[in-house]
């Protein structure tokens, strides 16, 4: 085992998948016609999610595909948001919907979610897409999840057989994460804070996922030697002179001396999150048209 852990290089993977997107969308018009469309709704003034927003509108038009944004004042009542979202449902030129969260307090976050077509529910949150993907049929799931699998498999080849542990039971990470390695054909553990002996059940761990939300929580001495880790964490954490940093939910510098390859924070399963939502889109557009998708 080297000293060091071989980095998982995130930020290249996605600009590699964004030109495979790229590249599907050239043919998909060329061949089909079709260009596939992602309406994005933005609700209110959330600095963070507007520059999100704004990212994912660059990229959509980079890859070829047809980008709508939607800004709403944080005033909109629920009745007129769920009115938007039946509009984007039956235009045929909107192939992929998200309606980017968190929502104002007085707007019911699930009904919003669940109004939208899950064939065009492409951040993969709609209560029939997380029962396709737990019953192991075609659904369209959860960008962050699908991002961490694609880093995995890229850092390890095959995933079968693994023993994988995943830190964190969000209906967003870590259910669809387990779900993906189930379908890869790993033993899955779900553990999170009420489970006993936490740093024991993670040092069994062939591949370890972090999607926990505390910053640097999982230390080095509760990584199995060569273990593949994947952070989703992204902590804001105070640094030296006042300033702010960004940080994992693995202590990144302990357990780098440990695993065999590990994903940085930031620069690992962060930029990969909006290329999977092009692949997601592209997906979405293919089975609505009948079309068999394209290898991305």
């Amino acid at each position: 085992m080297s000293a060091q852990a071989k980095i998982i290089d995130g930020k290249a993977y996605a600009a590699g998948l964004r030109e495979r997107v790229e590249t599907a969308v050239a043919k998909l018009k060329a061949d089909h016609g079709l260009q596939p469309g992602l309406a994005v709704v933005l609700v209110g003034e959330d600095p963070a999610s507007q520059v999100y927003v704004r990212n994912k509108h660059k990229q959509t038009l980079e890859a070829g595909m047809n980008s709508y944004e939607h800004r709403l004042d944080t005033s909109v009542s629920e009745g007129d948001l769920l009115a938007l979202v039946e509009q984007l449902n039956t235009d045929p030129n909107v192939h992929g919907i998200l309606v980017q969260l968190p929502l104002p307090d007085h707007i019911d976050t699930e009904k919003v979610i669940n109004a939208i077509n899950p064939d065009k529910d492409v951040d993969g949150f709609h209560v029939i897409n997380a029962g396709r993907l737990a019953t192991g049929q075609d659904a369209l799931v959860a960008c962050t999840p699908v991002g961490c699998v694609l880093l995995a498999k890229d850092a390890l080849g095959s995933l079968s057989g693994l023993d994988a542990v995943i830190v964190g039971r969000s209906n967003i990470v870590g259910k669809p994460v387990a779900q993906l390695l189930l379908q890869e054909s790993c033993t899955v553990t779900i553990a999170h804070s009420r489970t006993k002996d936490l740093p024991q059940v993670c040092r069994r761990a062939d591949l370890l996922v972090a999607a926990v939300g505390r910053p640097e929580m999982i230390k080095g001495d509760w990584v199995k030697p060569g273990a593949c880790v994947i952070d989703v964490g992204i902590n804001r954490i105070e640094g030296e002179n006042g300033k702010t940093r960004l940080v994992g939910d693995v202590d990144f510098a302990s357990a780098s001396e440990v695993a065999g390859s590990i994903t940085p924070v930031p620069g690992g399963v962060g930029p990969m999150t909006i290329a999977c939502l092009l692949r997601s889109t592209v997906l979405a557009a293919c089975a609505q048209a009948g079309i068999t998708a394209p290898e991305i």
